[in-house]
């Protein structure tokens, strides 16, 4: 790595705990070198364990009946090797070998096979997952019919197994050790006990095992609740996919994972990113354990706005109008920030974001201002890789398609990785006038399935509705764990400063009424309960009018309705204990500005003047409006609906 520059980040003095065995001296020294402490708690040990099963493997290598040979460890390479030479002699196995395919999972295994004068067929690249390994023989070795031996460490890969079965083969797998807790499990127990009392600021996982050992540990101290919590605020670093996989599916948090996978990368990246990950940890806990029981007060200049008093339905002096996506790229302002930056970049960038939207409200004058953000990045915390491409929309690369597969998606604990939207609120709040009141948001728990089931969008949802009617329990488990996301995202952005919020069901459209209560209803009511007394609720939905009296059902202060149903008629179905929000087809904004205002007109008698009524359009604004269309609307519904007392 070379030398560290005096002004290089690092750990600052902060204790490290590392559960590292074989090489734990070399990331001591690493540890040391960044400015940690290190804590240095084995978490595991390698148990050779020689079994019939590797007699039957010799014997089935040597006799040609085994094609492929996949070695996923240097060390299992090194143990198998011993094995069999109290068998065989180790020349007749090697030559043997070499007459078969073999397949080397990373640099360590190459390294060990050269050390015994063999050169691996093919060699897995980064990050060397079984997904890898599973990738490389689709590129390279046909192996359907074939006997294909996998040498085992630790636990049994089953996905990889199941892979390579599905693909044809006959697997033959050969365990050469297995994983055990040290000897002496003392130092583990003792930085199991410091991580719970906050003695511990960072945590470096090297491999998957150390995780279910630290729990188990913890288990059987009696401390594991109280470890689990004390992870959400610690530093917790993965040397990569394997171990992030294992500490997610744990219900861990993984704040740093190096790009390329090795020690000296992880401990470096670590520490140039703790004081960030901790500071972040802390803003969204204090955030969270300060906030008040009800964030309304009379006090406060947005609290009698005409905005939330419609929320609350009440007599209002104009009927409210924010407008979705009112700031886009629609807005010269907005392009010219998004020339700058990624879209993802702009979400991630609190003053951006605060000014972007309020540019948004100055420029339009409108009644209420909502947080710039999009209805995605809870997806990444959860286990989904997301991607937000150029000119594609975005793209979720490890898309749920079976009911095993909802195991993979992790249950948001905690909104840390979520706190440049928490910031991107306050910072908001502070920049608005203080009579502006601000809408939080969230996608809800539909639409953030259909997205993570299809991958992207859709206009057939052909894999969520195959999920949803194939196997309702697997759907149940994903709409519950969206369910419980959403409601602690939504409490977060309350926390942070949010007057309201909304839930966005964007495509729930495809869905039959039936359907709707059956597979949606229960986990929007759900969430709408679980949201902080005193906050207003928009529950919006678009595309099936149908839907319209189950929105009402499910929950929400307010219905926000599309323009596919007359706002009376909406709002006759919703019932006039709801407020109603809509309903002007975007597409009108398109028109000249009499024909706005005409558009404006109609919904507002439709309306009637009764109080809850908060006018908006049916979806977000078009990218082709124009901007004064879009002011001129503002304007007439200001002047038309004007109301003295």
């Amino acid at each position: 790595m070379g030398g560290m520059a005096q002004d290089s980040p690092t750990f600052h003095g902060l204790r490290v705990a590392a559960f590292e065995s074989r090489r734990s001296d070399d990331l001591a020294r690493l540890i040391t070198r960044w400015g940690g402490i290190p804590q240095l708690a084995p978490a595991l040990r390698e148990v050779p364990t020689p079994t019939p099963a590797t007699a039957d493997f010799v014997h089935r290598l040597l006799v040609g009946e085994i094609g492929v040979v996949a070695f996923l460890t240097g060390v299992g390479f090194q143990y198998l090797l011993s094995a069999v030479e109290r068998q065989v002699p180790a020349q007749r196995y090697l030559d043997a070998l070499a007459d078969s395919v073999t397949i080397a999972r990373g640099p360590k295994v190459v390294q060990a096979m050269r050390d015994a004068g063999l050169r691996p067929t093919h060699m897995v690249p980064p990050p060397h997952t079984w997904r890898e390994v599973l990738q490389t023989i689709d590129q390279q070795v046909p192996i359907d019919n074939q006997v294909v031996a996998i040498q085992e460490y630790g636990d049994s890969n089953v996905s990889l197994v199941a892979g390579l079965e599905a693909r044809g083969a006959r697997v033959v797998t050969v365990s050469v050790y297995r994983w055990e807790l040290p000897e002496d499990p003392t130092p583990l127990a003792r930085v199991v006990q410091a991580l719970v009392a906050g003695d511990v600021a960072v945590a470096l996982f090297t491999s998957a095992i150390q995780v279910t050992h630290l729990l188990q540990v913890a288990r059987d101290l009696g401390v594991e609740p109280a470890l689990r919590q004390a992870m959400w605020h610690t530093v917790v670093g993965s040397i990569g996919p394997a171990t992030s996989e294992m500490l997610r599916r744990c219900e861990l948090p993984v704040d740093v994972e190096p790009a390329h996978h090795q020690m000296g990368h992880l401990v470096r990246e670590a520490a140039v990113q703790a004081d960030s990950v901790r500071a972040a940890k802390r803003r969204v806990s204090g955030l969270l354990a300060a906030a008040p029981a009800a964030p309304a007060t009379p006090l406060a200049p947005w609290h009698d706005s005409p905005f939330m008093r419609a929320c609350r339905r009440e007599p209002t002096p104009v009927t409210p109008i924010w407008l979705m996506r009112q700031a886009g790229r629609y807005m010269a302002e907005y392009r010219q920030v998004r020339d700058k930056v990624s879209f993802l970049e702009l979400c991630k960038d609190p003053a951006l974001c605060s000014e972007v939207m309020c540019t948004a409200v100055q420029r339009l004058g409108v009644d209420a201002a909502i947080v710039f953000s999009d209805l995605l990045p809870i997806l990444e915390p959860m286990g989904l890789d997301l991607e937000f491409a150029p000119h594609g929309g975005p793209v979720v690369h490890n898309p749920v398609r079976e009911g095993l597969d909802v195991d993979r998606i992790v249950e948001l604990e905690s909104v840390e990785a979520l706190d440049f939207v928490m910031q991107a609120v306050r910072q908001t709040r502070r920049d608005l006038p203080a009579r502006i009141p601000l809408i939080g948001f969230a996608g809800a728990p539909f639409t953030l399935a259909s997205y993570t089931i299809e991958g992207g969008a859709s206009r057939t949802y052909l894999h969520t509705k195959t999920l949803m009617y194939r196997d309702p329990g697997a759907w149940q488990a994903l709409m519950e764990r969206f369910a419980r996301a959403v409601t602690r995202y939504l409490n977060a952005q309350i926390a942070a400063g949010a007057q309201a919020v909304q839930l966005f069901d964007s495509w729930v459209g495809c869905l039959s009424a039936g359907d709707y209560r059956r597979f949606v209803l229960p986990y929007v009511r759900q969430i709408i309960t679980g949201i902080r007394a005193g906050t207003p609720v928009i529950n919006f939905a678009t595309g099936n009018p149908a839907l319209n009296p189950l929105l009402a059902q499910a929950g929400g202060d307010v219905i926000g309705v599309d323009w596919r149903m007359r706002l009376d008629e909406a709002w006759q179905v919703i019932s006039p204990e709801h407020g109603i929000q809509g309903n002007l087809d975007p597409c009108v904004l398109l028109a000249d500005r009499a024909a706005v205002r005409a558009s404006a007109q109609e919904i507002l008698d439709q309306a009637g003047g009764r109080p809850g009524h908060i006018f908006n359009l049916g979806h977000g604004i078009l990218p082709q409006t124009p901007v004064d269309h879009a002011v001129a609307l503002v304007d007439a519904v200001h002047e038309l609906s004007g109301r003295s007392d």
